[in-house]
């Protein structure tokens, strides 16, 4: 009888067991692809083995390929259960494909990445600037009716705007009033009147004194719509303005020019000062230094930014020139082509922080014409621009004389500007 562990071989030494019959297990002749490394010589089952020491466990078939590409190891080589022996001649699911992108993801499109971005990026321009457009287009004060001015001069080449700056107080608490310097009357005057012509050959901004001698012609109120007759009465400009508000402006103008207003822009104090001050200030050079109590103008010659205060006092001073309303025109042309300048430049069109505040602040004070588009007014600034820029050409009104304190237009050169005018034709008149 046989002795434990003397059992593993039968008495003929075959080793295979006491219950074969000389079958040969199939062992790893069969199964190729259990592979056994260095350490298993010695360790298996077959005739020249020796059994393994009593307690262990013999070393266990690995069925992995242990050749390069391996599961998951990202390499080109080809991972399976064997290396020739048809078994297996698959990938492993999970190796590495090639390239090494590590589970096979596929590289980005970058042409369809910045095609996706370029749409984004226009959309996002596009809805922006309609919203912006129809944001400010809402801000307009279309209020001023110029289907209401009668017996009108026929449409020449161009555009022709009248530029109105009005000393109305609305809006302004006491202590602005006080700061600003500009009393408490009631109601609205004309401080400052220009025409602005756009056109092929050349911009051209024409000063209008208000102290200008012109005749009130017959009219329609604006308001009651009852007919009033001239009188052939001669008086200053700013009483047109005074006595029924933009559209008897507009019609003596007309009347006394013959030249046709095709849109109407008026300012008040309030607005004018808070444009400025939206916008950053405003850079000008003053030729001379001058001071006046009653605008509370005090400045010094020389290269200066003006804020919103200062800037109104600037167009407001005449008490400290000798020629008052003239001076103050040319100063009035002066600054507002600046002001333009300065709103179109880059540094505000550019930066929404400055843009949109400054749209806004003038947008809410301006009073247009019903028939004023953003388009017409970005053309009017855009040709202040182009004035200051020295593109174009500013002058005041030809003077030929005074009578009764009123300035008396000179009618031969007033006549040859707005023939030159209405044809589009370049300016060759000067004014005072």
């Amino acid at each position: 009888m046989n002795e434990w562990p003397d059992g593993w071989s039968d008495s003929n030494g075959n080793g295979y067991g006491r219950g074969g019959a000389g079958a040969r297990p199939e062992g790893a002749r069969v199964a190729r692809q259990a592979r056994r490394g260095p350490a298993d010589a010695g360790q298996g089952y077959g005739p020249d083995s020796s059994a393994p020491p009593y307690g262990r466990v013999p070393q266990q078939p690995s069925y992995v390929d242990g050749g390069a590409g391996g599961a998951g190891a990202g390499g080109a080589g080809q991972s399976g259960y064997d290396d020739g022996s048809g078994y297996n001649t698959g990938q492993v699911y999970g190796g590495g494909g090639a390239g090494g992108t590590g589970g096979g993801r596929p590289a980005p499109n970058w042409r369809r990445r910045a095609k996706w971005t370029a749409i984004t990026v226009v959309t996002v321009l596009v809805v922006t600037t309609v919203g912006t457009y129809f944001w400010a287009d809402s801000k307009l004060n279309r209020d001023v009716d110029l289907s209401k001015v009668i017996d009108r001069p026929a449409e020449g080449d161009g555009t022709n705007y009248l530029i109105v700056g009005s000393d109305s107080r609305e809006g302004l608490s006491d202590d602005q009033k006080k700061n600003l310097h500009t009393g408490s009357a009631e109601g609205k005057r004309t401080d400052s009147m220009m025409i602005l012509h756009v056109g092929d050959n050349g911009d051209t901004l024409i000063s209008l004194p208000r102290d200008s001698d012109v005749e009130i012609p017959t009219f329609k109120g604006s308001e009651s719509g009852k007919t009033f007759q001239g009188t052939g009465k001669h008086t200053k400009l700013n009483a047109a303005y005074a006595t029924d508000g933009p559209t008897l402006l507009v019609r003596t103008v007309e009347f006394n020019t013959g030249l046709h207003i095709d849109h109407y822009v008026e300012i008040g104090f309030a607005g004018f000062a808070n444009i400025v001050d939206a916008v950053g200030g405003v850079d000008i050079t003053i030729d001379k230094p001058f001071k006046d109590k009653y605008s509370g103008a005090d400045f010094e010659a020389g290269k200066q930014t003006l804020n919103g205060e200062e800037a109104l006092a600037f167009v407001r001073t005449r008490h400290a020139f000798a020629a008052s309303d003239l001076e103050r025109t040319k100063n009035q042309q002066k600054f507002l082509a600046a002001l333009a300048h300065q709103v179109a430049t880059p540094s505000t069109v550019l930066n929404p922080f400055k843009l949109y505040p400054t749209l806004g602040a003038g947008l809410d004070s301006l009073i247009v014409d019903k028939d004023m588009s953003l388009w017409n007014l970005a053309s009017m600034f855009w040709a202040m621009k182009g004035v200051n820029s020295g593109d174009g050409t500013s002058l005041n009104m030809p003077i030929s004389g005074s009578t009764g304190g009123n300035l008396v237009w000179d009618k031969e050169k007033v006549k040859t500007l707005v023939k030159e005018l209405n044809n589009d034709e370049k300016v060759t008149v000067s004014g005072n």
